[in-house]
Parts: structure tokens; sequence; C-alpha cells
């Protein structure tokens, strides 16, 4: 018998379809798949949805450009209002005064576009050598073909044959060989990109002072910081951006995921006014671009979205999120259910000590939603999760792991 049409992403492609779950419905931090069941999702679907499920405001928001206009190109002649409002919101809670704001439908879209970018700022100012990108290890940067040669997540580079040439890995935790690769190499790099948190490589957090050194070797040495803030941006961590909660100024940086919620997909980049001047220097055309760059009815979910984020004050209920996980996995730990945790705002990760897969799907099973990687699992709830919610989360994980 055939296999089904469907091919799914990051899955067996001998995995028949009755084996996966079937979501249908959401309210909040609640998902319902097709025979009822309901899940607290705590990984916000896919590291996303910081609003929650089933707001009617993001309906209305979406119908209500529907009405007007569903979609049309960006494309010199062309704009449109609900691109340009917000390419402006976007750049006033950004870390980069005066920056300007390149709108595109993906994360990995929006990492394809900012190593362009970063490359071109590079061949404007003369500098033609310029193009090696350092990453780090355990760095997930999408899956286009820009995006999976920045991997630092090795599984997910192979098998492709040969990818895009140019990039220098540097471990993820270890200041002095990024040091080293920039005085090997300083004249040539173009860039230093990573995640200010790295989240689908285990929600690892930068060493202290990290994050300074790197933008203290970029100016020393003339390259770009580049922060892939896909899953940070929006609240995730406390602030708008990662890049303010751990005080480092990027040149360029990612976004997608939290900036619609997930209610319709929309990515970009954020370039700093030092990268801007350099492509304003020239009335030459900024050669890239996307079918969907701005477009207008999923704009109009993203000016919604963070309508509700600014004022429902959901940058800080991330704070109060974490103090709650916090105290939870104290008590795991001093308990001995868990060995370690870690994260900040609402992303976090807690070490289980084994393969965290099998759990992942006890967890499912007890109607919890939660990502495995390696030895740990990930949360990264819905900035709206009650406390009761995340109390649940924790008992039932703690349960299921007592029961091992």
């Amino acid at each position: 018998m055939a296999a089904h049409p469907f091919l799914h992403p990051f899955a067996s492609p001998t995995q028949p379809e009755s084996d996966f779950v079937d979501i249908v419905g959401g309210s909040g931090a609640i998902v319902t798949d097709a025979n009822g069941n309901d899940y607290i999702d705590a990984l916000g679907s896919l590291w996303y949805c910081q609003i929650g499920h089933g707001r009617v405001e993001m309906r209305d928001a979406i119908v209500a450009q529907l009405d007007r206009i569903a979609g049309y190109n960006v494309f010199d002649p062309f704009t449109n209002g609900p691109a340009a409002r917000l390419a402006e919101m976007i750049a006033d809670v950004a870390p980069m005064p005066d920056g300007r704001v390149f709108l595109a439908s993906s994360g990995s879209e929006a990492i394809d576009t900012v190593l362009k970018l970063a490359r071109l700022t590079h061949q404007r100012r003369g500098d033609h050598d310029r193009q090696i990108i350092v990453r780090r290890t355990g760095g997930y940067h999408g899956t286009n073909f820009g995006g999976t040669s920045a991997q630092g997540i090795a599984p997910n580079r192979e098998g492709w044959g040969d990818l895009v040439p140019h990039f220098i890995e540097v471990p993820s935790d270890d200041v002095e060989a990024l040091a080293t690769v920039f005085a090997e190499h300083g004249p040539r790099i173009a860039a230093f990109l990573t995640e200010p948190v790295q989240g689908a490589g285990g929600v690892l957090m930068p060493p202290d002072g990290y994050l300074a050194s790197a933008r203290r070797l970029c100016d020393q040495h003339g390259a770009l910081l580049i922060l892939d803030e896909v899953i940070c941006g929006f609240g995730r961590t406390g602030n708008w951006f990662g890049a303010q909660t751990f005080d480092v100024a990027p040149d360029l940086i990612t976004f997608a995921k939290g900036v619609t919620s997930g209610y319709l997909p929309l990515s970009g980049v954020v370039a700093a006014r030092s990268v801007c001047d350099t492509l304003e220097s020239s009335d030459e055309m900024l050669r890239t671009g996307y079918t969907y760059s701005g477009h207008p009815t999923c704009a109009a979910a993203a000016i919604r979205n963070i309508e509700l984020i600014r004022d429902e004050g959901l940058c800080a209920r991330a704070e109060h999120i974490g103090n709650e996980f916090v105290a939870g996995f104290e008590a795991m730990q001093s308990d001995g259910v868990i060995g370690s945790f870690r994260g900040v705002g609402a992303i976090w990760a807690i070490d289980v000590g084994h393969d965290a897969l099998s759990l992942r799907s006890r967890l499912l099973d007890r109607g919890v939603v939660v990502r495995g990687i390696g030895t740990a699992i990930a949360l990264c709830p819905p900035l709206v999760i009650t406390d009761e919610q995340i109390a649940s989360v924790i008992d039932t994980i703690t349960d299921v792991l007592a029961s091992r």
C-alpha cells in the first residue's frame, strides 16, 4: 500500500498518517485533537504562539484585511499600508535606533536573506573578500540552503550534498575559540551568526559575557553581529528581543514565529542604521525579495499580535512564567527527579538524564505537549499560559518521571 501523500517535515517518511496527532482546535494554552482530547501546549506549537490559540482579535484583524484585499506584492512600484505600518512597529521595539525592516514569510527565508545582506553590506563597502560566516555548534538557523549551511546541528547538514561554502564553526561555549577564528580569518569574516538562546539545539544559554565578547570581536575585526531571534523575539525572553535581555547591540536581527504567534506566516530582518547607511549609499536595486514579502494580510495579523503582546504586558508575563517554572524545577531537582534545568523568560529545558523522545510521547499521552531534544525536554508555552496550567505541566512531568 502506498504511503499517504502528505510528506511530514522532520518525520520518518515511512510513518503512517494515522500515527500523527490531528490537532483541530485550540484556546489559550490548550489544543484539542480530532478525538476530543485536550493538551496543554507547553511548546507554543513550535516555539511561537505567544498570545495563545483561538484569539478572536486575530481572526477579526485578518478578516478585516481580507475584506479589503488579501494580498499584493510590494516590489517596486507597489506598497501597502499594513506592511509599512508593521515595519514601523517592529523598528520601534527593536534594539536598533533608526533601523529598517525587510519582510519575508518564514524564519528560513529570513536567515537566507540576512546572510545575503551581511555579504552585500561588505561588498558595497568594497570588502570583497569578506564572505565567511562564523556559526556556533548547536545553532539552528532554518532549513533553506543558506540556513542548512549555517546549521550548527550536524545531522541537519548531512545528506544534501555540497552546501554553501565559507562557513566556520566554533564551539558554542568557548569565547577563546571564537577569538582564535577571528585572529586567523578576521579580514575575511563577514559576520558572526548566533541565537541569543540556542532553541532547537537544546535551550542552551550563552555563557556569561559571551555575547558581549562576540560584539567586541566583531567590532575589532570589522565583522557584523547577526542575532537569529526567530525563537527569542517578541517577548519570549522577557523583552521584545533577546538582544535586550542580554544587553547586546546587533547589526542584523532575524525574526519570525512570535511576530504573528503563528496565525499567518511572516518573518523578516531588522538592519541597524550602520548597515542601512551602506545600502542607502547607492540607488542600486536591492536584488532580493519574495513573492509574499510584505503580504498585507500577514502584516495585519502581525500588527494585531504585536498590539496584544504590548497591551497585555506579555513581555513581563514571560518573566513571571519563568519564575513559576524555576520554583517547580527547583523542587523537582531537590527531589532528584531531574538533574538540571536552564532557560530564561518563557523558554526552558530540563535535563532528565536519558533519551527524552520517549518521555515526550508519555507526556503527550498525559495531555502535555513538549519537545524532546537529546536528554532534555524543552518548554516554550504561550505567554498567556495560566499559573494553574504551569503547575499542571510540572506535576505531570514529575509523575511521569517518577513512574519510569
